[in-house]
């Protein structure tokens, strides 16, 4: 009985304190890894997708990502000023790039990590905080790609440190999904992994006939995992959004 009375005073205080947290926006500007989804029949999720569920509902997720976006690109097609014309004070923005920046064979997408990557970023930071927003950076998520010896190849480890050198100069809160998501990859191994990533089989799907084995993109599982980390980081670092964390497990 006493138990029964103690947790539910417990659900009573902190049902007080979410009724008391101000109403905020968290906009997420990224790429297919962060983005939304439309066709859930196909596994494929982005991370910014699943996390709304982490957290409660007065922090608002705007989730601009999207498909094949670099920071040039999304520039270039004017997405940023979009972002920018809903943009509110004491709004928060994290920005998360390099997938598609680091391909150099695109001249559309490009940017090279040691000069327009974090200039681009750089920019990013500057726009929202006139804005009176608080702008936030993180690092892309790692690609499921295993060495014939079982060591994970890091090939986005040139943009993660030029993310953090930005940020650390520019003083923003920084989350490093890349050295997160390779550990926890590495710890899960080659087999472990794979549920986290699309392994679409032959004869499911009519756009892929043949299947599809994809170890950029997540799975709801992988999603899930990805969005779990950053609300972990929010937490570690003692971010003030920690305050609108609903919980850390689905």
């Amino acid at each position: 009985m006493k138990l029964l009375v103690s947790l539910f005073f417990c659900l009573a205080f902190t049902q007080a304190q979410a009724d008391e947290l101000k109403p905020l926006k968290l906009h997420l500007v990224g790429d297919s890894t962060m983005s939304d989804k439309a066709n859930l029949a196909y596994p494929e999720r982005g991370w910014g997708q699943l996390l709304p569920q982490f957290l409660l509902p007065q922090l608002t997720v705007v989730n601009h990502a999207a498909n094949g976006r670099s920071t040039r690109r999304f520039l270039d097609e004017g997405r940023w000023q979009l972002l920018l014309s809903e943009l509110g004070k004491g709004d928060y923005v994290l920005i998360q790039f390099g997938h598609n920046d680091s391909k150099q064979s695109d001249p559309a997408r490009y940017a090279a990590f040691d000069s327009d990557y974090q200039r681009f970023l750089k920019q990013f930071i500057t726009d929202v905080r006139e804005r009176g927003a608080t702008p936030m950076l993180a690092s892309s998520i790692c690609r499921r790609n295993f060495a014939a010896d079982g060591s994970l190849t890091r090939d986005l480890a040139d943009y993660a440190n030029a993310a953090y050198d930005v940020a650390k100069e520019t003083n923003v809160s920084f989350f490093d999904l890349q050295q997160l998501s390779c550990d926890f990859w590495q710890q899960q191994g080659q087999d472990g992994s794979q549920p986290y990533f699309i392994q679409v089989p032959a004869g499911l799907y009519q756009k892929f006939p043949d299947g599809k084995v994809d170890n950029t993109h997540l799975t709801l599982q992988g999603a899930s995992r990805i969005a779990q980390l950053f609300v972990q980081g929010l937490k570690k670092q003692q971010h003030p959004l920690t305050a609108y964390i609903y919980r850390e497990l689905l």
